[in-house]
């Protein structure tokens, strides 16, 4: 065979490589993901320099709206992405009312709302600073702002967690784990932590994703690191607790949730090296899960499904996975109910709904799913692919932000399938991926630049 039949054989066997990529159903979009070698930094003077820093306030010319209602905290007060409230079942051609509109810095945190006032976390690229802004809920303008120094990289984002607000303080994880508690109404600083330096906890891949949880008149955080769970006071920031971490359980993007078991509290989180239950009144671990580990990146939160049950979800291969909680002797024992494949249930990043008996949520392929509380999936929506967007749960009504292109959908959803309401496309960005907020009829989404308040009634 001479040089030129060579060339064409090669050429003809391209050509229809290529026509056989091209007519082979492809896989689900997949963002590319690698954590940063540097996320710490490299010497304690870093961290030192920073937080000495005693941070800046600005105040605004926004003022306090007096709408009723509060969405305090990570998935709602009762963080089970849950909301109350009356929405209409259809929209408009134009959509849903805009409120107003305000651009952020690059990234996907989500807000929280209390006495008028909707507070997120922000990070400004060209100051180099983490921000703590506190907004008008009627016209998005900023009542105050209060910022610190820390250099973060750009990577995906920077910013990532919902503050929590109590009736006097704003409680806020930076994405280098930098703890500010400020107060909620003049926006000054009350106390701060650094995880790192306090802890020696490690920012997780991608930066923190930790929501802070005020619980009981406590701040509740997992650092991971010295201890593996702490209880602060809220007014001092002195600890009250600890939680003994001699195996180095690390923090993950996942958040603490608290649920009540034979009438007590207790935490339950998931970390680098499985779950675990801790005792809310004395920080002490009542259970471990070492069975429920995520590869890579833990992102979703635990789901409280009801009598001790607790649902556990995750990408990258995971799967799902159901506990109950049962009592033998002095101990608490998590035993398995069941466990489902990746391709039956899951959840790359938003955090599962248990609502009415039933867990709804959007599994890896970017599907809308149902799955009954025995571990088989009821049914999956194939209309849209909603990517990595948030959803909540409204009065029986789910509404889902597809991330990219960012449009908002209604669905009635039950056991027996979802039927879609109504669509629109909200935004003209990407990567809307932060966890959305809802009050008084009205709710609170963003991409990676922009958040919008809609009316939804």
């Amino acid at each position: 065979m001479n040089k030129t039949d060579v060339c064409s054989t090669v050429a003809v066997v391209g050509i229809l490589g290529l026509a056989y990529w091209f007519a082979t159903p492809q896989a689900p979009r997949l963002s590319a993901r690698v954590p940063i070698p540097d996320n710490n930094p490299t010497t304690a003077a870093v961290r030192a320099s920073e937080n000495t820093n005693q941070g800046t306030l600005i105040r605004g010319t926004g003022k306090a709206s007096r709408e009723p209602g509060n969405w305090p905290q990570f998935r709602g007060a009762n963080r089970d992405g849950v909301a109350e409230g009356v929405i209409a079942s259809s929209w408009p051609p134009e959509g849903p009312k805009l409120v107003w509109r305000v651009q952020l810095g690059d990234g996907h945190a989500g807000a929280a709302v209390r006495n008028g006032r909707v507070y997120v976390t922000d990070y400004d690229e060209e100051k180099k600073e983490d921000a703590i802004r506190c907004l008008s809920f009627d016209t998005g303008e900023e009542i105050w702002r209060y910022t610190y120094y820390v250099k973060v990289k750009r990577y995906h984002g920077m910013s990532r967690t919902v503050p929590a607000v109590t009736e006097n303080r704003v409680v806020s994880l930076g994405p280098l784990c930098h703890v500010r508690c400020l107060d909620a109404e003049s926006g000054e600083l009350v106390w701060k932590k650094d995880l790192v330096a306090d802890y020696q906890a490690n920012v997780p891949e991608w930066y923190a994703g930790q929501c802070p949880l005020v619980d009981g008149g406590r701040v509740i955080l997992a650092p991971g690191g010295s201890c593996m769970m702490t209880a602060l006071d809220p007014l001092t920031g002195k600890t009250i607790w600890e939680t003994p971490n001699p195996e180095s359980w690390q923090m993950t993007h996942s958040s603490i949730l608290p649920i009540s078991f034979e009438g007590k509290r207790q935490y339950v989180w998931c970390s680098t090296r499985g779950a675990v239950g801790v005792d809310a009144e004395t920080g002490s671990v009542l259970w471990k899960l070492p069975e429920w580990q995520v590869r890579i990146a833990t992102v979703p939160s635990p789901v409280d499904a009801g009598e001790g049950r607790i649902f556990f979800a995750g990408g990258y291969n995971s799967g799902s996975m159901m506990i109950q909680l049962a009592r033998q002797g002095d101990r608490i024992v998590p035993k398995e109910v069941f466990r489902t494949k990746p391709d039956v249930f899951g959840s790359d990043q938003q955090t599962p709904i248990f609502y009415n008996g039933f867990i709804y949520g959007v599994v890896p392929g970017g599907r809308l799913a149902c799955l009954s509380l025995e571990g088989k999936r009821l049914w999956l929506s194939s209309e849209v692919n909603f990517g990595l967007g948030p959803y909540l749960m409204i009065g029986g009504k789910m509404l889902l932000l597809r991330d990219n292109p960012c449009e908002l959908y209604l669905f009635e959803v039950g056991p027996n399938g979802a039927r879609k309401l109504a669509s629109r496309r909200v935004l003209d960005g990407h990567d809307a991926w932060a966890p959305m907020a809802f009050v008084n009829g009205r709710v609170l989404l963003r991409d990676a630049t922009t958040m919008l308040c809609l009316d939804l009634r």
